[in-house]
C-alpha cells in the first residue's frame, strides 16, 4: 500500500501536538509495511521564501498553485492508493483534496480541530466557548473579532477560505475523527455518518506502570483555554496540604499565575517546561492527571500518556475529554451550548461509593472523572479523584492497552485505508 501523507507543519517555535502525532503516525505506518510518501510543507519556510512566493501567500489558504503543481507531479509519478491530509494551512490549501480527486486518488483527512467552521479552530474567544460563526455562509464574526492571528485581514481571508471550500470538505472520502466529539462536529457540519470513523491517536507504550505517586499533575500550555486559572481557583478552596501536591508543568502567557500560586502555597509546585523524560517523571510522581480545559479540547495527548502510565484523569466535560476517560455518555456536540452546560453527561451520575460524597455534576468513567468547567465543581471533585486514584489505576492502563496502544490503533488505521482501496 502506498500513501501520501500531506501536512503543513506548524512553526517549531510553537509546540504542536499535531506535528508530533503526524511524525509518530508516519513512523507507525512505515513500521507496518506501508510505503509513505510525505508531502510536507512547514510554516517555518515562509520567512526564507522568495518575494514571488510571498506575494502569493495571501491567497494560498484558498489556492496554493505551487503546492498543487508539486502534488500533481507526485501523484502522476507514484500513483498512490490514498492521500491522507492533516493540516492544509497555509501552504497546501484544502485544494489538495480537489487535486487528489482529479488524479483519481481517494482522500482521508484526520480532523485535529474545528476549522471547517471556526477560523481559529478552537471554538473559543475572549475566555468563553464561542459558536458565533456556526451555520453562517460567511464567518463575519470571526472578521469582526480578529479571530485568526489577531488580524482582520487574515481573518477575512480565512473566513472566505472556509466558505469557498465548504464543498471541498464535503467531498472528502473518509474523515478520521479523533474522538466521538469530533464525530459529532462533523455530522453537524453535514458529513454523512458513513464517512466518519472515530480513531484516536496512539502514544508509545512506556511499559508497566510505576507505583502510584501522590497528588495531581497539570501539564499543558499555560493559556486561557487550557483552564489553569480554573484549576488554581478550585485548588485554593482547599486548605494547604489536604490534597497532596499540585504539580504544574508547561509555559505560556499565564505563567505568572502559577508562579504566584507556588509562592503563596507550599502544596503548589511549578515544574516549568519539561522534556520527554521530565514529563514521564512528573506523571509517575503523581496519582491523578488533571485536564482542566475551558474549550472543546480535541485530544489532549497528556491524557493518553497518563492512562498509559496507569494514572486516572480528572477533566472537564468538554470536547474529547469524556471520550478519552471512558465517560462519553450522551453529550452535546462540540460547539453547542455555553461552557457551563457544555456536557449533558452531568445528569448521568454514578451510584454513591461512600465518602467522600460524589459531587453533583461529576461523572465517573472507566479511567477517570469529568465535571462541568466550573471552579466549585472541580473543587468538589478533587478529593473524590484523590481517594479513587488507586482503584482506577489498573482500569486506566487497561483503557490505554485496549484503545490507544499503537498496535491497536494501527490496525484500525490500516482498515480505513483498505476500505477505500478495495475493489467495488
Amino acid at each position: 500500500m502506498r500513501i501520501v501523507v500531506a501536512h503543513n507543519r506548524y512553526r517549531e517555535a510553537q509546540p504542536s501536538g499535531e506535528n508530533t502525532m503526524v511524525d509518530s503516525e508516519i513512523g507507525q505506518l512505515t513500521a507496518a509495511g506501508v510505503e509513505v510518501l510525505p508531502f510536507i510543507r512547514s510554516s517555518d519556510e515562509i520567512p526564507s521564501m522568495p518575494k514571488s512566493a510571498k506575494a502569493l501567500l495571501p491567497i494560498s489558504p484558498i489556492y496554493a498553485p505551487r503546492a498543487q503543481q508539486d502534488l500533481s507531479r507526485l501523484l502522476t509519478e507514484h500513483r498512490p492508493d490514498v492521500l491522507h491530509l492533516h493540516n492544509p494551512y497555509p501552504l497546501l490549501s484544502p485544494w489538495v483534496v480537489r487535486t487528489a480527486h482529479k488524479h483519481g486518488v481517494p482522500v482521508v483527512q484526520t480532523v485535529h480541530n474545528y476549522r471547517q467552521v471556526c477560523s481559529s479552530g478552537i471554538y473559543f474567544r475572549d475566555g468563553v466557548i464561542c459558536q458565533d460563526c456556526k451555520g453562517r455562509a460567511l464567518a463575519v464574526p470571526a472578521i469582526v473579532h480578529r479571530c485568526y492571528r489577531d488580524s482582520r485581514a487574515q481573518s477575512a481571508l480565512m473566513a472566505t477560505t472556509l466558505a469557498v471550500h465548504r464543498g471541498t470538505w464535503r467531498s472528502v472520502d473518509r474523515f478520521i475523527a479523533l474522538t466521538s466529539a469530533i464525530g459529532d462536529h462533523l455530522r453537524d457540519y453535514g458529513i454523512p455518518a458513513d464517512r466518519i470513523v472515530v480513531k484516536p491517536n496512539a502514544v508509545p507504550d512506556p511499559g508497566g506502570p510505576a507505583p502510584l505517586g501522590d497528588g495531581f499533575l497539570y501539564l499543558a500550555r499555560l493559556t486561557p483555554e487550557k483552564g489553569l486559572d480554573l484549576l488554581l481557583d478550585a485548588w485554593r478552596r482547599h486548605p494547604v496540604g489536604t490534597l497532596g501536591t499540585l504539580r504544574v508543568a508547561g509555559d505560556g502567557e499565564l505563567r505568572p499565575l502559577v508562579e504566584a500560586a507556588a509562592a503563596e502555597r507550599a502544596d503548589v509546585v511549578y515544574l516549568g517546561q519539561l522534556d520527554r523524560a521530565g514529563v514521564r517523571a512528573a506523571v509517575e510522581a503523581s496519582a491523578v492527571v488533571i485536564a482542566a480545559s475551558m474549550w472543546h479540547d480535541v485530544l489532549p495527548t497528556v491524557i493518553i500518556e497518563a492512562l498509559a502510565s496507569g494514572r486516572p484523569v480528572l477533566g472537564t466535560a468538554l470536547g474529547g475529554i469524556p471520550y478519552l476517560v471512558g465517560a462519553d455518555a450522551p453529550h452535546e456536540p462540540a460547539g453547542t451550548g455555553p461552557a457551563a452546560v457544555a456536557s449533558a453527561v452531568a445528569g448521568h451520575l454514578p451510584p454513591p461509593a461512600g465518602p467522600p460524597a460524589v459531587p453533583v455534576g461529576l461523572v465517573s468513567g472507566t479511567a477517570g472523572w469529568v465535571v462541568p468547567p466550573d471552579p466549585a465543581a472541580l473543587a468538589a471533585a478533587l478529593p473524590v479523584a484523590r481517594a479513587g486514584a488507586a482503584m482506577l489505576s489498573a482500569p486506566a492502563r487497561l483503557r490505554y492497552e485496549q484503545t490507544f496502544h499503537p498496535d491497536v490503533v494501527i490496525k484500525r488505521h490500516l482498515a480505513i485505508y483498505a476500505a477505500l482501496t478495495r475493489p467495488h
